[in-house]
């Protein structure tokens, strides 16, 4: 009887421990919301909805996503480390929010350690070199020729100020030694098509927003960013290939963030099913096909990575002198 007794307990206990804010029904008994910090149509938009289909299966739960663009992700950010931590507002961290900004900004509006409880990593994502292509560039040198032509005519375009995009523009005209204008947009998918109608003449895109134009011939794909060359642009180059460019390499991430004192059980659940998501056929061949590279770890692999790329990016922040209120 005691031995029964004590069963039951354990189990109440357990079922509790995964219950938010106290509540007797399980987790998740209500649906969970995604929030990004970026437009409808860019990088982190396309791979949340992509994920969120397959947490929702994994969760038998409803996952719905939030776009909160602004800041470079600092607005949703500060959104979903504010929010009640109960495992149904969670965040599309990345190497923007838990990298570059804080190296960028004097008011975050978040603390990007404090103010999260790290779930997961989800993908790595190179950037593009795209181009217009009625631009007379065919290659990162070219580029950086017609450049030394016509300094400070040349605009590149970002989706915002203090995005990896702009970032990876600014450590091209410091290597290049180039005069040339930042443009930034509110996200990707603007800035893309800013460079296809002309309006503006090259960017960083993130390979999985520019992956389908570069096939369809409305992009010229110039180079990749990082160190070894796509599987989805075999052909493309990498930019440090290029003479002058050497050491120059740029990789973007997304992660899942909870706001800091979710409870470790919801966190651990969350993670479980992210990584059972990431077995999903339909998941890896979208997230390939779309260019990202389906990522897992977990939540103190994460938080390790988070830390270290925290150190690199106020390193590369200082290299090329970039400062935004």
């Amino acid at each position: 009887m005691k031995s029964n007794m004590a069963s039951m307990i354990l189990a109440a206990s357990a079922a509790f421990a995964v219950a938010p804010g106290g509540a007797q029904a399980a987790y998740p008994d209500q649906p969970i919301r995604l929030v990004i910090g970026y437009a409808a149509g860019g990088t982190t938009d396309i791979l949340a909805r992509a994920l969120g289909e397959q947490l929702g299966k994994s969760l038998n739960q409803s996952v719905i996503i939030e776009n909160k663009p602004g800041a470079a992700g600092n607005l949703a950010a500060s959104y979903v480390a504010q929010a009640k931590p109960d495992g149904y507002t969670l965040f599309m961290a990345t190497v923007a929010s838990h990298g570059i900004n804080p190296a960028l900004y004097k008011n975050l509006g978040y603390e990007p350690v404090k103010g999260f409880a790290p779930v997961g990593m989800v993908a790595a994502i190179p950037l593009v070199l795209i181009a217009n292509p009625k631009l007379p560039a065919k290659n990162v040198e070219e580029l950086a020729a017609l450049c030394r032509e016509k300094p400070g005519t040349m605009n590149y375009a970002s989706s915002g100020n203090g995005s990896p995009v702009h970032l990876a523009g600014a450590m091209f005209a410091q290597a290049a030694n180039v005069n040339i204008v930042h443009v930034p947009y509110r996200g990707g998918a603007l800035a893309n098509t800013s460079v296809m109608t002309g309006e503006t003449q090259f960017s960083f895109a993130t390979l999985p927003a520019a992956l389908p134009q570069v096939k369809a011939g409305s992009l010229r794909a110039l180079a990749v960013t990082t160190k070894e060359r796509s599987d989805q642009l075999p052909d493309v180059p990498t930019v440090s290939e290029t003479k002058g460019f050497a050491g120059y390499e740029i990789n973007t991430w997304n992660a899942i963030m909870a706001p800091a004192g979710t409870p470790p059980a919801v966190v651990e659940k969350l993670n479980q099913a992210i990584k059972q998501a990431m077995t999903s056929p339909e998941l890896v061949k979208r997230f390939q096909g779309e260019g990202a590279t389906p990522k897992t770890s977990t939540p103190q692999e994460l938080a390790t990575f988070v830390d270290a790329e925290l150190k690199k990016w106020a390193g590369v922040v200082k290299s090329v002198n970039i400062k935004l209120d």
